[in-house]
């Protein structure tokens, strides 16, 4: 009898996870024709007029577009470690700073299709469509196993580089010290793994695969599996997807 028990119990949990295998392979998607606006914020928890964009950028929810918080570390010695933060996001801020011709870097700095953009607010749908210069379909293999086909169309440069990204929603910290001490901060597009993906050759003939496996999913933090081409010369955003995978 214990046998038998343990035999339906085998076979409903081989079921049950062939189903939820199945629910997570099915969750794909195509770049469009216009190029998806992708907005990068370099924020920490220890700058005081960080707030207000971490703020702006959770109202940007349901809008088309990469939405991407990259906490940086570079204010955590006045007392306060940002838990989000770590060097490689201080890299790639240095990386976009010296393609913009910028002097320094900032926070907080909100960036807009590679571009600095100072005068940071509203709507990402009110930014002018371009016409994208690759195009991306995204692919769930497994658990937290992602692949893309990435193919250049013509216009674009003769390189291209990309990067993955998860971020997730719904974070939340009481800060003890620096300069937002005895504030509560609340975040959502925290970038949570940042990965490059290389620099390829364009080839509108063929397509290249990236593959990609992601961080585990928290149950308590809805996320969105991100995937940017950009030209690695200028910084500029080709093509970009999303997808709640």
């Amino acid at each position: 009898m214990k046998n038998a028990i343990k035999t339906i119990a085998s076979s409903v949990l081989c079921i049950y996870t062939a189903f939820a295998f199945s629910a997570e392979s099915m969750c794909t998607q195509q770049s469009g024709k216009n190029k998806l606006p992708v907005v990068e914020l370099y924020t920490s928890e220890g700058c005081s007029s960080c707030p207000p964009a971490d703020q702006w950028l959770s109202h940007l929810k349901g809008q088309s577009a990469v939405v991407e918080a990259f906490h940086v570390g570079y204010w955590d010695q006045l007392g306060w470690v940002d838990r989000f933060a770590t060097p490689a996001h201080t890299v790639r801020q240095r990386q976009v700073s010296a393609w913009n011709q910028l002097s320094s870097i900032y926070t907080p700095q909100a960036v807009l299709n590679g571009k600095d953009w100072a005068r940071w607010g509203g709507n990402v749908a009110d930014t002018a469509a371009e016409p994208g210069l690759a195009t991306i379909s995204l692919h769930q293999l497994g658990p937290d196993q992602f692949e893309a086909m990435v193919t250049p169309v013509a216009g674009a440069p003769g390189h291209w580089s990309a990067y993955w990204t998860v971020t997730e929603n719904g974070y939340s910290s009481k800060v003890q010290a620096g300069e937002n001490a005895g504030e509560f901060l609340k975040h959502d597009f925290v970038v949570r793994q940042y990965v490059s993906a290389g620099v390829y050759t364009s080839d509108a003939s063929a397509a290249q695969k990236l593959a990609f496996r992601s961080i585990a999913r928290s149950p308590d933090h809805p996320r969105q599996v991100n995937l940017v081409v950009f030209d690695p010369q200028t910084g500029k955003t080709l093509q970009a997807i999303t997808a709640p995978c």
